[in-house]
């Protein structure tokens, strides 16, 4: 993936769809850290965690890893924000309530994200390392991924980069009847031009290559439409 463009590898190991059961944190523990260490001697890049408790997230810091990505937005541990201020680092918080996908309009997604980095301030975490992200996805259905693909801008009121998941997601294959998720690349790659343009500073991706050669040509758009000083 980093031969194809990417600049950071995300990895995880518990999924966060739907229906889907979380699994013992000793099982995340085993599936995670060989992978983080792995990856660890092999790259330069940094290594992103896809992680939602505290405990996972300090074994993979302690491992090497750069990123704390944290779908819960802070909210699923309340030792997770401990952890990102005892190591200083970057990270990913994602708007969500209770859990992911459970909050909709741009008004909740703002409140949501707002609450979070209100913790990050409590404990000392320099905002400057958070990203945010609107949670595309999650199962909340795809007329509210669309209504929030459409309305990204309105996130730029929190003053943090904005990190946009949209490839291969479920709202594409609804649109365009495509229930396999490998053959969601065209739809994933207009999905992200929509998004940059609307002011996504991260993409989250599948298929880098592709995706990068979008960024590039969507954000040569945005600088051509500035006046020249």
């Amino acid at each position: 993936m980093l031969d194809e463009g990417a600049d950071i590898v995300d990895v995880g190991a518990m999924s966060t769809a739907p229906e889907v059961k979380p699994i013992p944190v000793g099982l995340e523990r085993r599936r995670l850290l060989p992978m983080v260490e792995a990856l660890m001697e092999k790259l330069d890049s940094p290594i992103s965690v896809d992680t939602q408790r505290a405990e996972i997230a300090r074994a993979a810091l302690e491992a090497g890893a750069h990123i704390i990505n944290d779908v819960s937005g802070l909210k699923a541990d309340p030792k997770m924000a401990r952890v990102l201020a005892d190591f200083d680092c970057s990270a990913v918080l994602m708007a969500a309530r209770q859990k992911p996908g459970d909050v909709r309009t741009i008004e909740e997604i703002k409140h949501e994200l707002g609450k979070s980095l209100r913790m990050c301030e409590r404990n000392d975490i320099d905002l400057k390392k958070i990203v945010i992200d609107p949670g595309i996805g999650f199962g909340k259905g795809a007329e509210w991924d669309l209504y929030i693909l459409a309305n990204l801008r309105r996130l730029a009121a929190l003053g943090r980069p904005i990190c946009v998941a949209v490839s291969r997601k479920g709202f594409i294959g609804k649109v365009l009847d495509l229930p396999d998720p490998a053959s969601r690349l065209w739809g994933s790659l207009a999905a992200t031009a929509i998004a940059v343009l609307n002011g996504a500073d991260v993409i989250r991706t599948h298929d880098p290559k592709e995706t990068l050669h979008v960024v590039r040509l969507v954000e040569s758009v945005r600088s051509a439409g500035k006046p020249k000083s």
